[in-house]
């Protein structure tokens, strides 16, 4: 049930924030979510739905004025619904995961101090329990209204022809988002992120994707990090356009290709799409195919992409993922273009609004086919580490770009390759600089090879020892001489292995980045 539109919340300052202008902006009856198996949700419902939220949350204040709000919710409506309510009520959404430990959980909600925090029915029962004293109030959704179920499955509707909004950036701009750090080479800083700077974010992939209103996302990506929460699920939302969550699993992700026309994902995800294509029927791969080729847009991110992977997916399809690059501080910075080739192993150029040098270690440009540090001037910027001001003043260089911490070297057609992490993909060994991604890239070619990660180990002589760490395909064996010999004829000699090391699988992050400091 529906209330009514009087009782809808308006606070001048919060629901005149480009995000919620854009979203509560759209028409009412359009489709928002939708499933096959389940009655729509309209943009209209998941407003009217957000408004009970908003002043639970708010207990009678007139504003939240800034505070943090934890949601511990699965993807879904109920999860948007919550997040606008956050929004409406003048605070910052804290997405939480249920797959954190209870110390993982802890050290989050111990650095954002949520005022509240919404708890779906049953999610992470053990973990909230041992968290439960740094959760502030908790708000249980089964105790929240539901949220209402409009209108037809189809998600077909009209396209939205109107141009983007007028972007407006300013040091005024309230918090929208405290996201977290993946933990990949440290402890998980709160990145704060302004209303402003994710719209700034939208409104450039809106441009540079062509996002449109007729759109249909498919998002099987976790909500706690930028890729699932700002790309996937608010770039859709800002367009107007519609979304379906799922599970992760292969062959239902490949069924459900068929009904969308948007896919975005991490590498490790197409993997397993490969690996599943690879052994499914012909008929099955007929269809899948099929499905796949009717989208318009496959994207990968979050963690580099092979270029082997590339090539299979494309093999499989017709279709060539795009590949971009982004962090939780910076937004979405480099893409490969939507339209013209898109190459393997690049991470393209500039998106509109943002700007990036490769300097050196004196901070001065390098040259063309020279490697350097990426910094990035845009109006997508994050606000600082919550509660870090040492960091977050230490992020910055004098001319006031972000310092990504990554290492990348700008080719003459102005595409940019990463070249890894400098803090753990850029070994020094023997007086060389090696990019552990390209060693990667190559070894990953070896038929025994199912996984692999290499890292430098401290060396007395070499100063990084290369070191590979592999995970072998069932019933495969390899030793360091035929792996040395398998990447001899791509690398050259002070790039290859001088130690292996065979593990049953590779730590990872839960958006598939592999954690080398703990294989260090």
């Amino acid at each position: 049930m529906f209330p009514l539109p009087g009782r809808i919340i308006r606070t001048t300052m919060f629901d005149e924030t480009p995000l919620l202008r854009r979203v509560l902006g759209q028409p009412p009856d359009r489709i928002a979510v939708w499933s096959p198996s389940a009655p729509s949700i309209t943009y209209g419902a998941l407003a009217a739905e957000s408004d009970p939220i908003a002043r639970l949350l708010l207990a009678g204040r007139p504003t939240l004025g800034g505070a943090s709000v934890g949601l511990l919710l699965p993807p879904g409506p109920s999860f948007v619904a919550a997040l606008l309510a956050v929004w409406r009520a003048g605070g910052v959404a804290v997405p939480l995961s249920a797959s954190h430990t209870a110390p993982e959980l802890g050290h989050i909600l111990k650095t954002a101090a949520p005022d509240a925090t919404i708890v779906g029915s049953g999610l992470g029962a053990a973990i909230t329990t041992s968290c439960a004293e740094l959760m502030g109030r908790r708000l249980d959704i089964t105790v929240l209204p539901q949220i209402a179920l409009v209108g037809a499955a189809s998600p077909d509707r009209e396209r939205d022809d109107r141009g983007p909004p007028e972007r407006r950036t300013g040091a005024a701009e309230p918090a929208a988002l405290m996201l977290f750090t993946s933990g990949t080479t440290g402890k998980p800083k709160g990145v704060m992120l302004s209303h402003a700077g994710v719209a700034a974010t939208l409104e450039s992939l809106a441009e540079a994707w062509r996002w449109r209103a007729d759109d249909r996302l498919l998002c099987a990506l976790p909500l706690y990090h930028t890729h699932g929460l700002i790309v996937a699920l608010l770039g859709a939302l800002w367009a107007g356009a519609s979304v379906r969550f799922m599970s992760f699993d292969a062959d239902s992700i490949w069924d459900a290709l068929e009904d969308v026309s948007v896919f975005m994902a991490v590498p490790t995800m197409y993997v397993r799409l490969v690996d599943a294509f690879a052994v499914a029927t012909s008929d099955q791969r007929a269809r899948w195919a099929a499905h796949a080729r009717a989208l318009r847009l496959f994207t990968s991110g979050s963690a580099a992409l092979p270029a082997p992977l590339l090539a299979a997916f494309a093999q499989a399809t017709g279709q060539t993922i795009l590949e971009r690059y982004g962090m939780t501080e910076i937004g979405m910075a480099l893409s490969n273009p939507y339209d013209g080739p898109r190459v393997a192993g690049s991470v393209g150029t500039p998106l509109p609004g943002v700007g990036i040098d490769i300097v050196d270690d004196a901070e001065r440009p390098v040259a063309d086919g020279e490697p350097g540090e990426l910094r990035v001037r845009s109006p997508q910027l994050f606000l600082g580490y919550h509660g870090d001001p040492q960091s977050t003043a230490g992020s910055y260089d004098r001319a006031g770009r972000f310092r990504t911490g990554d290492t990348g070297v700008r080719g003459t057609d102005g595409f940019i390759r990463l070249l890894g992490r400098t803090s753990v993909d850029i070994l020094k060994s023997g007086g060389y600089k090696l990019s552990a991604l390209e060693i990667e890239d190559v070894l990953r070619g070896h038929p025994a090879v199912a996984e692999i990660a290499v890292i430098g180990v401290p060396d007395p002589v070499w100063g990084d020892r290369v070191t590979a760490c592999v995970v072998l395909r069932d019933g495969a064996t390899v030793t360091l001489e035929a792996l040395r010999g398998f990447g001899g004829d791509a690398l050259a000699p002070y790039k290859l292995p001088r130690e292996l090391r065979v593990l049953t699988s590779l730590p990872r992050n839960s958006m598939g980045k592999v954690r080398k400091s703990l294989l260090k």
